[in-house]
């Protein structure tokens, strides 16, 4: 289930392939790629997403879960893992519905413009908790090419291949690029 976009800015409209003339007629329209994120994306992030696809200008669809009903537990073992002790305790907080979808509209609007930054089409919108079943019918409505997901590091997630990307790569037909947020290294 996914919530309006009205909230964030440039993201009134869902995405349709480009419109014929924004590619030359032997290939085609422009690809679709969608783009997953917990949070805002980084400038680098951004760069590192449209430098793999400068040669084809496609529209990008970025998703951006509203996080009210994550597991606390997991949540506190990540942060553990990677050292992150005042943000463990943090964790442990129950989650405020109100904020965490005000979060997620700040990431998607943060993240839209990282994208605008580079003159491309992109969209997005705010799904729910859950935001595999969001992406699996964004994907067959935009005929999408390829799914990039950007997370930090989960400890418990990745191990246990239960991480959006792991059970996107079982649902979906097309590749699936898991990247660490600010990071070089993929997950």
């Amino acid at each position: 289930m996914t919530e309006p976009t009205a909230a964030a800015p440039n993201a009134t409209e869902p995405v349709e392939p480009a419109p014929a003339g924004t590619q030359d007629a032997e290939s085609g329209p422009a690809p679709a790629i969608i783009v997953l994120t917990e949070e805002a994306l980084k400038p680098v992030d951004v760069d590192k997403i449209v430098a793999l696809h400068e040669e084809e200008a496609p529209s990008y669809r970025v998703l951006v879960p509203a996080d009210t009903d994550r597991n606390l537990l997991s949540t506190f073992l990540d942060h553990l893992s990677l050292f992150e002790m005042r943000e463990a305790l943090e964790a442990l907080k129950p989650v405020d519905r109100q904020e965490a979808h005000a979060d997620a509209s700040t990431a998607l609007a943060e993240s839209l413009a990282e994208f605008q930054r580079h003159d491309v089409v992109v969209t997005g919108e705010i799904t729910s908790d859950d935001p595999v079943p969001t992406l699996v019918e964004e994907v067959a409505r935009l005929g999408a090419r390829e799914v990039v997901i950007v997370t930090e590091p989960h400890a418990v997630e990745d191990t246990f291949h239960t991480d959006w990307a792991s059970q996107a790569r079982e649902e979906l037909g097309v590749p699936v690029l898991h990247m660490y947020a600010g990071d070089w290294r993929l997950g």
